[in-house]
């Protein structure tokens, strides 16, 4: 007997997400036009680009517009085929499978997104490459070999991280085949994060000149990190945490080492020394 679970919005690895809430999302790149065009002609879509970029915020906020559910799955070391394919269990004497997140999606037909695709486990990469194929089915050789094809409108969004990010690896070729429409999600131009900032913010006049300040110097670190000097890339996150702080009467400075400097520490006083210098340079 092959069963779902009930509607729970967490199971593993995964998570369902009911697009009831607002989402904002700026779409700064034309990002979410080529998701639509993409999934009317049924082509999968990667999107490339370093962490905290906006890639879920994206995702989630297309998710939205199209009225589909969303099933997502992070991908690491200890994501499991189980994870994806489902497992047995035995409810009163009786074995029953239960299916995960990539099975739900597809019987669903719904919007399966696969954040950190290049963390995954190749075993696991070889499950999914069966079910986003041309055939959109996968064989269940965990329940008696039952085949499930994927409900009309069944679609899959992957995500990959730069190869210098932590615990990432090269994605075997015919994976990326599996996504013929690449995105390339950077950080954005100042003035588009200062918006960016404004739609999780009550900024005020006066704070907008401090908070650029801010946004320089996370792409001066931004920069660094892409060439291997620091170690460690501040996000859109940080940017909108240090707006939080500014606009909680927090001292310009005293944010910046709180938000930019102190995560340096775990590499050492050499490490954050170097970004504080940075700091102090622009927040005297």
């Amino acid at each position: 007997m092959i069963s779902a679970p009930a509607a729970a919005t967490n199971y593993n690895n995964g998570s369902r997400n009911n697009n009831t809430n607002i989402i904002e999302y700026l779409d700064w790149n034309n990002a979410l036009n080529i998701l639509d065009k993409a999934y009317r002609l049924g082509l999968f879509v990667l999107i490339i680009g370093p962490k905290g970029t906006g890639k879920t915020s994206l995702v989630r906020k297309f998710a939205n517009s199209i009225g589909k559910d969303l099933f997502s799955v992070n991908f690491s070391l200890r994501t499991r085929e189980s994870h994806l394919i489902g497992t047995n269990t035995i409810d009163n004497g009786q074995i029953n499978f239960v299916n995960g997140i990539l099975v739900r999606s597809m019987t669903e037909g719904n919007l399966l997104y696969l954040d950190e695709l290049n963390a995954a486990e190749p075993d696991v990469l070889l499950r999914l490459d069966e079910a986003l194929d041309d055939r959109r089915q996968i064989v269940l050789k965990e329940s008696e070999g039952q085949t499930i094809v994927a409900k009309d409108g069944w679609f899959s969004i992957g995500t990959i991280n730069p190869l210098s990010h932590v615990g990432t690896k090269e994605l075997p070729p015919q994976i990326i085949s599996r996504f013929p429409i690449r995105i390339m999600l950077d950080y954005p131009p100042e003035n588009t994060e200062l918006e960016i900032i404004k739609k999780h913010v009550n900024l005020n006049y006066n704070d907008e000149e401090i908070i650029r300040s801010a946004i320089r110097l996370a792409n001066n670190l931004r920069r660094a990190a892409s060439l291997e000097e620091i170690f460690y890339s501040p996000s859109i996150r940080e940017t909108i945490a240090f707006s939080k702080l500014i606009t909680n009467n927090t001292n310009p400075k005293d944010a910046a080492e709180i938000v930019f400097a102190n995560v340096y520490h775990q590499w050492g006083e050499i490490e954050y020394r170097k970004v504080m210098d940075i700091i102090t340079s622009i927040f005297i």
